[in-house]
């Protein structure tokens, strides 16, 4: 059995920022009936847009 790690959370800052309708709307559609919050949603899609700018 594999030895049990409290996970760490990562340090955070709250940052107040606007979205368009039309975006929320799409962000709130595709996590409808997932395990996934808008924050960690859009997390993960600033860190994929990073990933790709560095891949140039």
């Amino acid at each position: 059995m594999a030895e049990f790690k409290i996970p760490v959370t990562p340090q955070t800052t709250n940052k107040t920022i606007r979205f368009p309708n039309d975006v929320i709307e799409q962000v709130e559609s595709a996590i409808q009936g997932q395990d996934c919050t808008f924050s960690a949603f859009v997390i993960a899609a600033v860190r994929a847009a990073l990933d790709d700018l560095n891949d140039k």
